[in-house]
């Protein structure tokens, strides 16, 4: 199946220092583009890998699981770890989930987080309508494009599968139950409106991590896909300042 012009995979080899990011669920890496370009730009090692089911159909989406999600980001978390000295992740949404599933489980090759609008849990109870429905209904109507600023796409599909999303439902406990195995600093930024992913996992993750260094960013004018909206430029330039606090060896260039 051919990918959708502008979900490619986004891949720069840098510097010393490496940083992985993940996009959300029926989203794309194009989300995380100028993002990755900025960090690029300032000398790092890039990758923003396409998860599986993701680019093509929705209906592909739907033949993957979370499993297949987590073994591509940490394939790639794997892979930059052989050519760089230090290793930042960062992730919106679901791809936030992931980033501190891989923080869970190779945390020592890991120096910190950046989580956009990260999604572990949630209050709408809309949700548990989820698990009878996903073997007999296909999809839902979509949850991407929750972007303020005009004009912007984050090259996501347009039906939400649920057949994909009880998977990343099943992922949550188990992401929720490790947290106290997340040691990294952790910068997350939560959007005052987000009308994808409520407040309860900030709750969730300030409460469970082990984080002695932990800061939370509000973003007073984006809505969910904070990484293409009005707030993007605070989000590149804090993570930079991150990785520049814990990797001195943070390319000259940048």
């Amino acid at each position: 199946m051919p990918i959708v012009a502008g979900a490619e995979p986004f891949r720069h080899d840098g510097g010393p220092i490496g940083m992985l990011l993940c996009h959300g669920l029926t989203s794309s890496p194009a989300s995380m583009r100028p993002w990755a370009e900025h960090l690029a730009a300032a000398g790092l090692t890039v990758d923003v890998p396409l998860l599986p089911g993701h680019g093509t159909t929705w209906q592909d989406l739907n033949t993957t699981r979370w499993p297949d999600w987590y073994r591509t980001v940490e394939r790639a978390l794997l892979r930059l770890a052989e050519r760089c000295d230090q290793l930042f992740v960062g992730g919106i949404s679901m791809g936030g989930c992931l980033a501190l599933r891989l923080a869970e489980v190779h945390g020592g090759v890991i120096s910190g987080l950046v989580l956009v609008n990260p999604a572990i849990a949630s209050w709408d109870k809309r949700r548990l309508l989820v698990r009878p429905l996903h073997r007999v209904v296909p999809s839902f109507p979509a949850l991407s494009g929750d972007i303020a600023m005009p004009g912007q796409d984050e090259v996501a599909y347009h039906r939400t599968p649920l057949r994909a999303l009880h998977s990343l439902f099943q992922l949550w406990p188990l992401v929720i139950a490790d947290l106290p195995r997340v040691t990294q600093p952790l910068l997350i930024y939560r959007s005052d409106q987000d009308h994808v992913v409520d407040a309860k996992s900030l709750g969730l993750i300030r409460s469970g991590v082990s984080s002695t260094d932990v800061t939370v960013v509000a973003l007073r004018d984006s809505y969910h896909v904070a990484t293409l909206d009005h707030d993007a430029g605070t989000i590149f330039a804090g993570s930079l300042e991150l990785v520049r606090r814990f990797a001195p060896a943070t390319a000259e260039g940048g």
